[in-house]
């Protein structure tokens, strides 16, 4: 194999073996990917719908089991994240290859029943959380409509606004512009949670705060891990920065802590500010309580409703634009084709988009119910199990070629084990709890 050396007009030599070219017709460009670009793609997908729906979830167990459990699933996602970009870097140094679709890894390592496992899981999870977060952002869109401008629009009409407003941003914007404009919005999410975290603050009730219930803890697991997700971007991140390991295991570990001190802090403050009341109403109907109702409690304002719906909106969509990407990765796989015209785009940006809008405009309250059957089943095959076994016979034909091959996730077999038992034990109580 041999690098590639090109010489670009400004006079750099490009030699990483794995460099991000694009040729626009006369040249090549160089176009590598940014650590900051990077993160921001793992955080913003990481930041979405799970965070509004996170403490009507954990509030019947309190602040510190609930901490307890975001931290574990947590580190859960980060070894996750990093076991797929190890698998993805050795394929690519194997195959000397600059880009490689996770389906077709998954097909290559562990044949095609695991890549059909992986992808129904894949289509299931990714569309089920469109579905939600286009109709939450198709509501957010009306609700803002009707207070900004007096305009009233049906809950079809946001839904479809949304898809074709984001959906045609992604469909006409090139790589780098949607890069910059999901770091932009990652950085509005940012402040307008600090925002939130501040007026929320107000509220907090220290009585709530010593609050324990460890075994109710095991039923919002699900939707922590759906909260915490990000694996789906991991491969396009390994091609953005060129397969630079160093690189690459910092966006993830720093993509992922931010959102994790953010659902610290925003699931500590609302669980701090609710009453008794709202603590047994929750316990019975996880969807009784809207934790958005203490922000707008005691005469918030209007313009309170304005920063709510700014941070929700933006927040749902950067996880948007991340699990667009995961799907146009997938059919890319299954139609061997590339975003590069926009003719051969529009029919992979249908199949993206197209499904989810339908679902969403047929069933409006479709929001906690994608979350609540997304979180075990899917997450744990492509988040555990999927990762683990690629992991194991990539290192297992490692050893028996003799080759070496730096690792991103230390603990060697007993790590894999503990993934693929975790994420089992995850989909054996869900499976109980049916029954």
């Amino acid at each position: 194999m041999v690098p590639i050396k090109t010489v670009l007009k400004n006079s750099e030599q490009v030699t990483r073996l794995f460099s991000h070219l694009e040729f626009d017709g006369k040249k090549l460009n160089h176009q590598p990917g940014s650590v900051l670009g990077s993160t921001a793609l793992i955080a913003g997908t990481t930041v979405g719908a799970g965070i509004l729906a996170l403490p009507s979830v954990t509030m019947p167990s309190g602040i510190v089991p609930s901490t307890s459990g975001l931290i574990a699933v947590w580190l859960y996602a980060l070894v996750s994240g990093l076991l797929v970009a190890d698998v993805i870097l050795n394929t690519m140094r194997t195959e000397g290859r600059v880009s490689i679709g996770f389906l077709r890894i998954v097909e290559k390592i562990l044949g095609k029943l695991g890549a059909r496992m992986a992808g129904g899981a894949y289509l299931f999870m990714h569309y089920a959380l469109l579905v939600a977060y286009i109709t939450e952002g198709g509501d957010i869109l009306a609700y803002a409509a009707a207070k900004i401008g007096g305009v009233h629009i049906s809950t079809w009409m946001g839904t479809t606004t949304f898809t074709f407003l984001f959906g045609g941003i992604m469909y006409l914007g090139r790589e780098k512009f949607i890069e910059k404009l999901n770091s932009a919005f990652v950085g509005i999410v940012i402040v307008s949670f600090l925002g939130l975290l501040f007026l929320a603050s107000r509220h907090i009730q220290s009585t709530q705060l010593l609050f324990q219930n460890w075994s109710a803890l095991g039923s919002s697991i699900s939707v922590m891990s759906v909260a915490l997700f990000f694996q789906n971007v991991v491969p396009l991140v390994v091609t953005q920065l060129e397969g630079d390991a160093r690189k690459i295991r910092q966006s993830i570990f720093i993509g992922s802590v931010i959102p994790l001190i953010m659902f610290l802090a925003w699931n500590a403050v609302i669980l701090g500010s609710v009453t008794p009341d709202m603590l047994h109403g929750a316990s019975g109907d996880k969807t009784v309580f809207n934790p958005l109702q203490i922000l707008t409690a005691d005469g918030g304002g209007e313009w309170l409703g304005v920063l709510v719906s700014i941070f929700s909106e933006f927040a749902i969509a950067t996880s948007f634009i991340g699990f667009v990407y995961g799907l146009l990765d997938l059919f890319q796989d299954i139609f061997s084709t590339a975003q590069s015209k926009l003719s051969s785009r529009l029919p992979l940006y249908s199949l993206v988009l197209f499904p989810p809008m339908t679902l969403g405009t047929l069933n409006p309250s479709i929001f906690f119910t994608a979350l609540d059957y997304t979180g075990t089943f899917s997450i744990s095959v492509l988040g555990g199990i999927i990762p683990a076994l690629m992991s194991w016979k990539q290192r297992q034909e490692q050893e028996n070629s003799n080759s070496i091959n730096q690792s991103l996730v230390p603990g060697g077999k007993l790590t894999l084990i503990v993934m693929i038992g975790v994420a089992l034990a995850m989909m054996g109580r869900q499976i109980l709890s049916i029954y």
